[in-house]
């Protein structure tokens, strides 16, 4: 069975309060003239259909004409929503749309929806379990001592009827411990949100969503397939693509990456003002890239953004490279700031403001708020 990998794709998405929409309606064009070139049996969407759990009338608008052409090729389709969407709003009409093949996961209710493929090799069970908190599975099974995301995936997995002898595919959007993080990812409250891998074994393929660069978690059976698009400058050097998955039998599983070209790539240039306005440096450039300019004049340049997107209108940052910004305390301070959850520095301000610490009641009051706010909900 030849499966496509998808998830992140953050459809509305503003990067650097630029709209990703036209990017995002080009590369989902390319999705479909990659499947209509390798014929998948099925396509697996990973969680964060959208970027906002509320999304824009554009951003539903593209996902709908996405889903429509998907569903004229008479394709399965498994949808898992992640934690940037809304459970119920992603849910909504799943019923009428499983007529035409495109499964989306329900609101978690204790239990994880089955959808049952077949090949030549028999069936293959899809297991659709979408982004879960601890609080989410606590809900149902109080007596399970849930008290962490491990336990809450584990136990979720383990009140299925999975059966381990037949083949397996789960989709699941979570933070798995391991895995190589990028700045457009909202991950970390203090390190909560880790799960252990060791929750899937048996397992024969885990479509992971959540992380932006592909990545296998230990083995290729546990696979993050990353964003179809760059993010943030920190996945400049990412190589962005869609995971073609061969099961065949039990235990044969073989993985393929096929590239994914943008309509703008995301990169980042550098060197002095004059250098980079020089005709011979930028003919040579993709001028409409999404560009981070990094300037290594020593004095700052007058008007530089504007001066500087009269040739590169794709300019998304500028910053500076010098002995002014190298030596300035200021930034290093920052990086070391950033090392910390929200959670860390709100009880260390919390610390020294009062003088004690914070209860465990306020903490878990003040981490849950802090994973409203980062998902949007507050």
């Amino acid at each position: 069975m030849k499966l496509f990998h998808l998830s992140d794709l953050h459809i509305g998405k503003r990067v650097n309060e630029v709209s990703m929409i036209e990017d995002q309606a080009y590369i989902l064009t390319r999705i479909i003239q990659l499947i209509d070139g390798h014929r998948p049996d099925a396509l697996l969407i990973s969680g964060d259909v959208y970027d906002k759990s509320v999304p824009s009338a554009e951003a539903v608008t593209l996902f709908d004409d996405f889903l429509f052409r998907l569903a004229r090729r008479r394709l399965p389709v498994l949808i898992i929503s992640g934690n940037h969407d809304s459970p119920e709003r992603l849910a909504f009409g799943n019923r009428l749309m499983e007529g035409a093949g495109i499964h989306l996961s329900p609101v978690y209710d204790g239990q994880i929806s089955c959808v049952t493929l077949s090949d030549e090799h028999g069936d293959v069970h899809f297991w659709l379990l979408p982004f879960i908190k601890p609080a989410h599975v606590k809900r149902f099974y109080p007596d399970e001592g849930v008290e962490t995301y491990t336990d809450a995936v584990r136990t979720a997995l383990e009140k299925t009827n999975m059966d381990k002898s037949a083949r397996n595919v789960l989709l699941t959007h979570q933070f798995v411990t391991g895995a190589s993080t990028c700045e457009s990812e909202e991950i970390s409250v203090g390190g909560s949100d880790n799960v252990d891998a060791s929750v899937f074994d048996g397992i024969d393929y885990v479509a992971l969503g959540h992380i932006h660069g592909p990545q296998n978690i230990a083995s290729s059976r546990v696979r993050y397939c990353g964003t179809p698009l760059k993010y943030s400058f920190s996945e400049a050097g990412h190589y962005k693509s869609v995971t073609m998955v061969n099961l065949g039998a039990k235990g044969d599983l073989s993985l393929e990456a096929l590239p994914l070209e943008p309509l703008r790539d995301m990169r980042q240039i550098r060197g002095t003002f004059a250098e980079l306005t020089d005709k011979g440096f930028y003919s040579a450039q993709n001028t409409q890239d999404y560009l981070h300019v990094i300037l290594t004049d020593e004095e700052d340049v007058q008007e530089a953004v504007g001066r500087l997107r009269a040739i590169y209108p794709g300019i998304m940052k500028l910053s500076y490279d010098n002995t002014r910004t190298r030596s300035n305390q200021i930034v290093e301070g920052a990086q070391n700031v950033q090392r910390k959850s929200p959670l860390e520095l709100f009880e260390e301000l919390y610390q020294k403001q009062n003088n004690q610490p914070m209860s465990e009641e306020q903490r878990a009051f003040s981490q849950e708020l802090i994973e409203s706010i980062w998902e949007g909900r507050a």
